[in-house]
């Protein structure tokens, strides 16, 4: 059996390879886009509806898929709601 982590396929996930592919330093312009990038505001609060119908166990297989879609985002670009205050 082989021990190798097989990483999902998911649009996050080969996204993410992309960038990491080049193993060269980010620019410090680029780092600051990087960091500067935020989840328009109407997106952060169909985030937070969704959370909230999660947490009631009310999602239906449509919203579950867009919650998904939000997470795989946030796995490259966290959200503010995920982020520790400032």
């Amino acid at each position: 059996m082989s021990s190798q982590v097989l990483i999902p396929n998911t649009e996050s996930a080969i996204l993410a390879r992309i960038l990491q592919a080049d193993e060269q330093d980010l620019s410090l312009d680029a780092a600051r886009y990087w960091l500067s990038v935020k989840i328009p505001a109407s997106d952060q609060d169909r985030v937070d509806e969704l959370s909230a119908k999660a947490r009631a166990g009310s999602l239906t297989e449509a919203e579950t898929q867009e919650l998904d879609n939000y997470l795989h985002i946030d796995f490259l670009l966290p959200m503010e709601s995920t982020l520790p205050p400032q």
